[in-house]
């Protein structure tokens, strides 16, 4: 009797990408720190929560880039309480991945856009929580930790 050893191997696309600068003004992506509003860390507490993104410093009002050549899949509009101004954002696939850009307001909402092209605009967050160091959420379409995509 012969027998036969079949052995699979699983890449991910994802191994080993990074992602390219979010924001005008914040070349290296910086991370939001710890301000009276919280942490911008991934797993921070939120409340009885935990976050489940990752916050990269932007100052409102500027311009957000495609961090790779990015599919756009559509607006986001979330509405909660008095903070609809801040409440936008978009879904985006590229280099294997799936993510959400939100407090950004989108130029367009599907098609294709190249690696350091405008996305959109920050918005205004200093008007719905002021003296916050002012940032795009990243978070994953599975909600896992996109810390990785930017060591």
């Amino acid at each position: 009797m012969r027998r036969v050893v079949v052995l699979l191997a699983v890449l991910c696309v994802c191994d080993g990408v990074k992602f390219g600068q979010l924001c005008s003004g914040n070349s290296n992506n910086t991370m939001r720190t710890s301000d009276k509003w919280g942490d911008g860390h991934y797993g921070a507490r939120r409340g009885n929560g935990t976050h489940k993104g990752l916050d990269i410093v932007c100052s409102d009002g500027s311009t957000v880039l495609a961090p790779f050549n990015v599919t756009l899949e559509g607006g986001i509009n979330i509405f909660n309480d008095n903070k609809t101004t801040i409440n936008r954002g978009i879904n985006l696939r590229g280099e294997g991945l799936c993510f959400k850009l939100l407090s950004v307001m989108p130029d367009q909402t599907s098609g294709s856009v190249g690696k350091g092209q405008r996305i959109g605009t920050m918005l205004p967050m200093q008007e719905v929580y002021p003296g916050i160091i002012s940032h795009v959420h990243i978070q994953m379409c599975d909600r896992t930790d996109p810390t990785p995509y930017f060591n």
